[in-house]
C-alpha cells in the first residue's frame, strides 16, 4: 500500500501539470496565449466565464474575449472530415480536465459545444 501512494505522491504532480491546451488541432494549439495565463485559466475560468454571462444578461454587453463562445471558438479541435469536435466529447479540452478533476460539465446543457 505504501509503495501505491509513493507511486501516486510522484505521478499525480506530472500529470496535473499536463497542458490540455496544447494538444489537437484547434486554433488554441497555435496561439501565443489564452485571455489570460494557463494557470489563472485553470483557476479562474469559471469566474471569468459567470462574469461575462452577468455582463451579457443584464447590462447587454456582448463581447467574445471571456465568454464561452469565445473559449469554445478557440479550443474545439477539428476531426479528419474538417468538422469541429465537441469540447465536451470524450478526451476534448473541456472534458480531459473536467473529468480529471471530478468537476461537473453541465454548461453544455444549454451551450453549443462546437463554434457556430
Amino acid at each position: 500500500m505504501a509503495a501505491v501512494l509513493v507511486l501516486l505522491m510522484i505521478a499525480l504532480p506530472a500529470i496535473a501539470g499536463k497542458n490540455w491546451r496544447s494538444e489537437g488541432n484547434s486554433k488554441a494549439t497555435k496561439a501565443e496565449a489564452c485571455v489570460a495565463p494557463v494557470p489563472e485559466m485553470r483557476r479562474n475560468h469559471m469566474e471569468m466565464i459567470q462574469h461575462q454571462r452577468d455582463l451579457t444578461v443584464h447590462q447587454g454587453i456582448r463581447k467574445t474575449d471571456n465568454s464561452l463562445h469565445g473559449c469554445i471558438d478557440c479550443h474545439a479541435n477539428i476531426d479528419d472530415a474538417g468538422k469541429h469536435i465537441p469540447v465536451n466529447a470524450p478526451g476534448q479540452f473541456c472534458s480531459g480536465c473536467h473529468n480529471y478533476v471530478a468537476a461537473s460539465l453541465d454548461c453544455f446543457s444549454c451551450h453549443a459545444t462546437v463554434p457556430k
